[in-house]
C-alpha cells in the first residue's frame, strides 16, 4: 500500500504527522518551569542569608543602588529663613534675607535686631532683615499665621526624622564625613556628624536630595566648606539634628538645618538655606540667605 493511501484511510495518523496537539505545547511549558523553579530553590537554599536581610545588607552598602529621597515638604515653615519657638538672637552685623519668626514665645524674644513694628501691627522690620519679622503677640492674623507655621516645622522634623526608604545609609564614616564626598541619599547616624575644617562635597544633579538623619549633635568646624557639585542645590539639602547644631566662624554652609534643640552660629559664618529650631537660634555676625 501506498504511503499517500495509507494516510487517506488512517486520518489520525496524518494529523499527528502535522502540528503537535495544544496540550504537547501546554505539557512542555509545565515541565520547562518546573526545572527552573527547582534550580531557583537549590540557590535560594545555598544561601545563609534570609532574603529581607540581603535586601538590608544591600542597601547600606551599595550606594548604587541607593536612591534620591523626595524633598521633605515644609509648608507654611518654608516661608520663613529663620522660624524658632525660644527666641533669634543676635550680635554683631548680621545680614538676613526672607521673613524670620518665633512663637509661641513673644516677638520680644527676637533680640539684637532694633525691631520697628510696621503700621498694621501684624509684624515688624529691620534694617538687617530684608524680609518682615513675625511674633504670636503680633495683630491677627499672624498669631494664627505662626502656630500653623511652627507646627508644620514640628510635622516636617518629625516625617524627615522618621523616613525609611529609600533605603538609609547607615553609620557611614563612622559620623565623621570630613573631607569626603557624598551622592545623595538618605543617611542615618545614631551618633552626631563632625565636619572639620576640610569641609564635605556632596555631588548632584539639581533635583538631587539629600536627608541626613543625625540622632546627636551637628558639629562643623571653623572655615568649614559644605562644598556642592553637578548642580546640587541648597534648598534639597536637610540635616536633621536631634541634638543642637554648631557651626563655627567663617563656616560656608549650605542646606537646611531641622533641628531638635539649639542652632548656634559662630562670627563670620554665612549659610544658604534655612534655620528651624525647635529651641532657639544664636546669631554673631552671620549672613543667612534662603
Amino acid at each position: 500500500m501506498s504511503k499517500e493511501s495509507y494516510l487517506t484511510k488512517n486520518p489520525s495518523m496524518r494529523q499527528s504527522q502535522g502540528s503537535p496537539k495544544p496540550f504537547m505545547l501546554i505539557w512542555s511549558l509545565v515541565l520547562l518551569f518546573g526545572v527552573v523553579s527547582s534550580g531557583c530553590q537549590k540557590d535560594n537554599s545555598s544561601s545563609t542569608m534570609p532574603a529581607s536581610a540581603m535586601t538590608a545588607n544591600m542597601a547600606v552598602t551599595n550606594e548604587s543602588l541607593v536612591v534620591s529621597p523626595a524633598p521633605v515638604n515644609l509648608k507654611t515653615a518654608g516661608d520663613f529663613t529663620i522660624l524658632t519657638e525660644t527666641g533669634i538672637s543676635t550680635t554683631g552685623v548680621t545680614s538676613i534675607l526672607g521673613d524670620i519668626g518665633v512663637s509661641p514665645i513673644a516677638a520680644t524674644a527676637i533680640t539684637g535686631f532694633g525691631l520697628i513694628m510696621s503700621t498694621n501691627n501684624q509684624s515688624s522690620h529691620t534694617p538687617i532683615v530684608t524680609g518682615l519679622v513675625y511674633g504670636p503677640n503680633y495683630a491677627p492674623p499672624t498669631p494664627a499665621k505662626m502656630t500653623t507655621a511652627i507646627n508644620d516645622m514640628r510635622t516636617a522634623f518629625t516625617t524627615a526624622n522618621g523616613l525609611t526608604y529609600p533605603f538609609p545609609i547607615v553609620g557611614k564614616y563612622a559620623g565623621d564625613i570630613s573631607g569626603q564626598t557624598l551622592r545623595a541619599g538618605l543617611y542615618k547616624w545614631s551618633t552626631g556628624i563632625l565636619i572639620t575644617n576640610v569641609g564635605v562635597t556632596l555631588t548632584g544633579g539639581p533635583n538631587a536630595v539629600w536627608v541626613f538623619q543625625i540622632a546627636q549633635n551637628l558639629t562643623v568646624n571653623n572655615g568649614a566648606i559644605i562644598h556642592l557639585l553637578g548642580g546640587a542645590q541648597a534648598k534639597n539639602i536637610f540635616w536633621v539634628v536631634s541634638g543642637k547644631a554648631t557651626l563655627g566662624t567663617t563656616v560656608n554652609f549650605s542646606g537646611i538645618i531641622m533641628s531638635k534643640t539649639l542652632i548656634s552660629l559662630n562670627t563670620g559664618a554665612t549659610v544658604t538655606g534655612r534655620l528651624l529650631a525647635q529651641t532657639a537660634v544664636t546669631l554673631i555676625a552671620n549672613k543667612v540667605k534662603p
